[in-house]
């Protein structure tokens, strides 16, 4: 630990260590990621690395980019789940480096590692940074482009013009029409460098990044009787109008300081002072993310990982609240007895609250329950520590250690990796059944009628060993084979026609029956 502490870049990376890698069971939620992940198994089952598939319909809502990310590091690194997860985490890396690098532009390179550890400690991006779906790989290409929009000092940063131009190609594959919010939010920003869009290399740079795009859609084109295009506007459209996800326009007004638990108050602060700043980092710092929220409370569709873009925004200004607030004469006082006596308090009534009134109402076990109850209290034990007299330093260190632990404890735990932990050990139950070990199990596609059946039924395919084939109804099984299906009049009255297999309660309304 001496040897690591006093190599600084060594420290740097191990620090983080804990809160990005997981390495005990996994299990994946059905949406988003599981749909995503049940997408690629079939990319490698079928070898389409064209046409994102929902059994064996087409599912043109959408590009095929994190599927085949997913279904490529499976091919490199072996069908397993943390394969999956592994673009994912490969950007979550690539974004907290990032991020301390714009703190080092904006502020210093001292203390810079401390706006990456507050972004790994908010709860929106580490709920996110776990999850096999586009949100974080999406947000990491977002904070590139803006990293590289503040590099581009003259005609001469060749580099960051071009990556600036890539950046949006990209992450149009990933969220298709989403990459014009960003992009319009930062339009102040970008009118101060107006020569930038008249600069060829920035033009051959979104030529490379819509690449992988152009290619997809050429070669998904002969199977459609139109261009992809069209379906990804109709797309856009249904997410333009009423739908489940709309909400209101004061969405974001809580949610944003929900999701961002627990530096919301600081961030907030640091933006409302960024509007004021002078220098031109006011742009990015507070007009950027500002517009940005501002676009998506006027869009139908409103949900809180959109919010990741501006996450890294977000944590730099936290870093500016606490800045101030540590230096401020008026508000220190309040900020460190708030810190320090009322929210350890309110800490240590919510464990107990849980512990001795809610954590028998809940389906966590004993390890799950355990480490997060010493991650609370560790929370609020650190944040007791912070003195008045402490100096700039200690005060930040003391600040980050009780999200730090807190956020730890909570993916070891595996609250935040193996999320449907009794589906999961349910369906290891179910591969130990001789007749499941080498034959492949279909599904009746008629009992996918409901949300909560949908959701049942992806996470079962992608723990089920082999994934057979779609069927209309179960009359359409060929003797001796296997089937997911939720009828149960339909097998008390074909004369013994079918065996059920295996059913419990967790893996309701499906069960696994035998054609005979």
């Amino acid at each position: 630990m001496n040897k690591i502490l006093k190599n600084k870049y060594l420290f740097k990376i191990f620090i983080f260590i804990p809160l990005i890698f997981y390495f005990g069971k996994r299990s994946y939620i059905a949406f988003d990621e599981g749909f995503y992940a049940l997408q690629a198994r079939w990319i490698l089952d079928k070898g389409n690395w064209t046409i994102p598939l929902w059994w064996d319909e087409y599912v043109l809502d959408r590009t095929i980019g994190l599927q085949y990310l997913i279904a490529k590091a499976q091919v490199i690194f072996g069908r397993n789940m943390f394969a999956a997860y592994l673009p994912t985490t490969t950007a979550a890396i690539l974004m907290l480096f990032i991020t301390y690098k714009l703190h080092e532009e904006f502020f210093s390179k001292k203390y810079a590692i401390i706006s990456p550890l507050i972004l790994s400690t908010t709860y929106l991006w580490f709920d996110y940074s776990h999850l096999a779906t586009q949100d974080i790989i999406y947000s990491c290409l977002v904070t590139i482009g803006v990293f590289s929009l503040i590099k581009i000092k003259t005609k001469e940063n060749n580099l960051y013009i071009l990556l600036f131009g890539i950046w949006i190609g990209l992450s149009f594959m990933m969220k298709t029409f989403l990459v014009f919010v960003p992009l319009l939010s930062l339009f102040p920003y970008i009118y101060l460098k107006k020569n930038l869009i008249f600069n060829k290399l920035f033009w051959f740079g979104l030529l490379i990044g819509f690449i992988p795009y152009l290619f997809w859609s050429l070669s998904i084109n002969p199977y459609l009787d139109k261009n992809i295009i069209f379906y990804l506007v109709e797309k856009f459209n249904i997410l333009s109008n009423k739908n489940a996800f709309t909400n209101p326009f004061y969405y974001y007004f809580w949610n944003i300081p929900l999701t961002f638990l627990p530096w919301s108050v600081f961030a907030i602060i640091g933006i409302v002072l960024n509007i004021f700043e002078i220098k031109e980092n006011k742009y990015i710092l507070a007009i950027f993310p500002l517009i940005l929220i501002t676009i998506q409370s006027i869009f139908s569709t409103k949900t809180p990982y959109y919010n990741l873009q501006i996450s890294s925004i977000m944590a730099l200004n936290t870093y500016v609240g606490i800045k101030y607030l540590f230096n401020s004469k008026r508000y220190k006082i309040v900020f460190i007895f708030t810190a320090s006596k009322i929210i350890p308090i309110l800490i240590v009534i919510i464990s107990f609250t849980y512990y001795f009134f809610f954590k028998n109402t809940t389906d966590f076990n004993f390890k799950e329950n355990t480490l997060l109850i010493l991650g609370l209290l560790f929370f609020g034990l650190s944040w007791s520590f912070i003195k008045h007299k402490q100096s700039f330093k200690k005060t930040l260190i003391t600040l980050i250690v009780g999200p730090y632990l807190l956020t730890s404890f909570l993916l070891q735990s595996g609250l935040f990796t193996d999320r449907a932990r009794a589906l999961r050990e349910t369906m290891e139950d179910v591969s130990f059944i001789n007749l499941v070990k080498d034959q492949p199990i279909n599904i009746d596609k008629k009992g996918i009628n409901n949300a909560v059946s949908q959701s049942k039924i992806i996470r079962i395919s992608l723990l089920t060993p082999k994934l057979g084939n779609s069927v209309a109804n179960i009359d359409q099984l060929k003797k001796s084979e296997l089937a997911w299906t939720t009828e149960s009049k339909e097998i008390k009255n074909n004369n013994n026609s079918y065996e059920v297999v295996y059913e419990n309660d967790i893996l309701k309304p499906w069960k696994l029956i035998l054609k005979k």
